[in-house]
């Protein structure tokens, strides 16, 4: 039977640290981590569309809309870099 109540103990200590964590979201944080994670999988998503028109592309012309893909995601991960930090300066204003 020890094994039984360790199991159950540990399930217990595990389901009252998700509960603890789950209380601590804020809704102002949890809507700019979204906004966040969507900027950048809409300049991934440009990004990648770029690259394939580059790939049906020869010479410079490929070249151009390569580089302008690259601009483009590395536009978006700043982007979403700086929603993640407003979304980290939400949580330490508005704490719960």
């Amino acid at each position: 039977m020890k094994p039984i109540h360790k199991t159950t103990a540990a399930i217990t200590v595990l389901a009252a640290a998700s509960l603890g964590l789950a209380a601590c979201n804020n809704k102002a944080d949890d809507a700019t981590e979204k906004q966040a994670d969507a900027v950048e999988q809409s300049s991934d998503n440009a990004a990648d569309a770029m690259h394939d028109e580059a790939d049906q592309m020869t010479g410079s012309a490929a070249d151009a809309m390569d580089a302008k893909a690259d601009a483009v995601k590395k536009a978006g991960e700043a982007k979403s870099d700086a929603l993640e930090k407003k979304a980290d300066n939400e949580v330490a204003q508005h704490p719960q």
